[in-house]
């Protein structure tokens, strides 16, 4: 284990399945295309689905400044953030050990507003990046006003654990010659054929990063 786990973060629940490795994490944070994150308002539970980007230690959300979300981090949030990664459907004699494989991230910590305009923009690159690896660079230039209109919110990544399922159904000892199907079907995040925007200059051609567009890392 790279980072001993909090308190908040120790998985108990089938402790087998934790994962505390930040190499680890950060796969997992990196491949994954959103996140949930959970707050309280007004003394009330709120969860909001949001794109991310991990730059080294911080993971960067972004928005508008209308969000309630990150209105709510400009003084200081605690959040809690799950990113999860469905990877197939494990199928188990029993209806009661049917599961699915899969990788998921919790992390707990503070949001804080990012202000300083380099950080901001290097941020706002990252989530680009982060959803489509190469499209940065050949967009148009973000503007000033642009990036006025973009809030982003910075959390660091040290109080975080991972969990993951893997393999095949577990069933129970008296069940393995019930005679029905058991096994897993694979499940993935497939791209299409990109379509063209019917106003697309003619002649663009579609650039190599989205024909051969891949979430796996």
């Amino acid at each position: 284990m790279a980072d001993a786990p909090s308190d908040r973060t120790t998985i108990r629940r089938l402790p087998e399945r934790a994962v505390y490795d930040r190499h680890a994490v950060d796969v997992i944070l990196d491949e994954a295309l959103i996140c949930q994150v959970g707050f309280i308002e007004d003394g009330a539970p709120v969860v909001i689905p949001t794109i991310h980007a991990r730059v080294d230690d911080v993971l960067y959300l972004h928005g508008s400044p209308a969000s309630r979300m990150l209105r709510a981090m400009k003084h200081g949030l605690e959040v809690s953030i799950n990113a999860t990664i469905v990877d197939g459907l494990v199928v188990a004699r029993a209806a009661f050990h049917n599961s699915l494989n899969y990788r998921s991230v919790v992390l707990f910590g503070t949001a804080r507003v990012v202000d300083d305009p380099d950080e901001k923009r290097a941020a706002m690159k990252a989530v680009t990046e982060h959803v489509i690896p190469g499209r940065w660079a050949d967009s148009r230039p973000m503007t000033d006003k642009e990036a006025k209109g973009t809030l982003i919110a910075a959390i660091a990544i040290d109080e975080v654990s991972a969990k993951v399922r893997a393999g095949g159904p577990k069933d129970d000892d008296g069940d393995y010659s019930y005679p029905t199907w058991a096994g897993t079907v694979p499940l993935g995040l497939r791209a299409g054929d990109p379509i063209p925007d019917p106003l697309l200059t003619v002649g663009v051609p579609v650039p190599d990063y989205l024909t051969g567009y891949d979430r796996t890392m």
